[in-house]
């Protein structure tokens, strides 16, 4: 599965060469990046050992927040997709050693099946 064969969401996409300026430095030797989905701004990316989650901040987007979610800390997770009259799905992921969830909404349209096929292919590889 190659890293720009599934960015989706939004319809937007993504620009490669600003992805990987963005994970310069954030990766570990050996790690590459295997499916990547775009929300607006913010993206998140998932690798062969975890789930990177890229929070651009403020109105210039100088300002990045990395979350780093390894696979084995994760306990559980949902995926809920859009209904007729609710027209956003939800991505919840619990962590070992917190009690909610990290929830992200995403708009309808956005592949919450390969959301949650990524997740499990992490989780229970």
């Amino acid at each position: 599965m190659g890293l720009f064969d599934a960015f989706l969401g939004h319809g937007s996409t993504v620009d490669p060469a600003d992805l990987n300026k963005r994970l310069d430095g954030v990766l570990i030797d050996g790690e590459q990046p295997q499916l990547a989905f775009k929300l607006i701004r913010d993206f998140f990316v998932f690798t062969q050992y975890r789930i990177i989650m890229v929070d651009i901040q403020g109105m210039t987007g100088s300002k990045v927040d990395y979350m780093s979610i390894p696979y084995r800390s994760i306990t559980r997770f949902s995926v809920e997709t859009a209904g007729t009259f609710d027209l956003d799905s939800e991505l919840k992921i619990w962590v070992s050693g917190s009690d909610s969830p990290i929830a992200k909404t995403l708009k309808k349209g956005t592949d919450v099946r390969g959301i949650q096929r990524a997740l499990a292919t992490g989780i229970f590889r």
